[in-house]
């Protein structure tokens, strides 16, 4: 069984499959915090101040009484409907999911060219060569 596994493990497309979700972990957080940190804030202040994360509907008041902020509505253990964080987790997928798309569009054009490409003539076999070389020769000769 261990050399079954060992065989699945080290065949090409399980580690391209290992080293594209460790990649795809690494860029997630990097668009995560493109989101958070670069384009949300100028929306929210082009929208008069607004910070996205603090975006909620209160469910149910805590019993400290009204938060203003989701980190304090999250101490004081009020239940919140999160729509601001939800946002910025759509606007990270979209911006994820255009990447992704750029990539794979990348790789099908270069797919395309390599098959609109045209293949390079077959090599006659021996037989034909060495006629062509009679042929030439004759040919030389008169």
């Amino acid at each position: 069984m261990f050399k079954e596994f060992k065989e699945f493990a080290m065949r090409g497309n399980v580690m391209d499959m290992a080293v594209g979700i460790i990649i795809g972990a690494a860029f997630g957080t990097i668009i995560k915090s493109l989101v958070a940190d670069v384009i949300m804030p100028p929306i929210g202040l082009a929208l008069g101040g607004v910070d996205f994360t603090d975006m909620f509907v209160t469910l149910k008041e805590a019993a400290s009484g009204p938060v203003t902020t989701l980190a304090e509505a999250r101490e004081a253990g009020a239940v919140t409907l999160n729509y601001g964080v939800f946002l910025n987790s759509v606007i990270s997928f979209l911006i994820v999911a255009f990447a992704i798309f750029m990539v794979v569009k990348g790789m099908n054009s270069l797919k395309r060219a390599e098959e609109e490409a045209p293949a390079a003539p077959a090599e006659p076999p021996a037989q034909e060569k060495l006629l062509s070389e009679i042929r030439d020769l004759l040919a030389s000769k008169s």
